[in-house]
């Protein structure tokens, strides 16, 4: 059966539990590979202020945490969630660890990908802090580079809101 929009997936949350994206049904979503040991992971800071001022409005910050760049994200889910809530006060979901390329890839980020293709038509996520912006319908609308600040984009979410 063909997925045509990402209330069509599941994925575990941080703490282990099943949830099905089409919870999120009608919202705007940001959804983003994490990490806690990267250069960009300072950008939590800026997806927990896009989350505060625009949640009220139907938006969603969706946080996927991989580790694979670098070994930038070793920890343990528990570890990572501890991490997030401490030093950012990260309070949007944040789901399991999980593979954004390769053989082992989540099928979210497999759909999303192909939705969004990167530089010159690639699907590979090349690092942390990749975005995909998806409107109210489950659409994906377009994806972001890791240098994309947070702020920078809030226009693009407000534009869907």
């Amino acid at each position: 059966m063909s997925k045509d929009t990402v209330y069509d997936f599941s994925a575990k949350d941080i703490k282990g539990g099943d949830v099905s994206l089409g919870d999120y049904r009608g919202k705007v979503l940001l959804i983003v590979n994490t990490a806690s040991k990267c250069g960009f992971t300072p950008q939590f800071e800026g997806l927990q202020s896009l989350y505060d001022e625009l949640g009220g409005r139907g938006f969603e910050v969706l946080g996927f945490p991989c580790n694979q760049f670098m070994n930038q994200d070793p920890g343990t889910d528990d570890a990572i969630s501890q991490f997030c809530s401490l030093n950012y006060g990260v309070s949007f979901p944040m789901f399991a660890k999980i593979d954004v390329n390769g053989d082992e890839v989540h099928p979210l980020y497999r759909f999303l990908k192909r939705e969004a293709r990167g530089v010159m038509g690639s699907e590979k996520v090349k690092w942390n802090f990749t975005k995909f912006l998806v409107n109210r319908d489950g659409q994906v609308v377009r994806r972001y580079a890791p240098t994309a600040k947070p702020a920078d984009i809030k226009s693009d979410i407000e534009a869907l809101l």
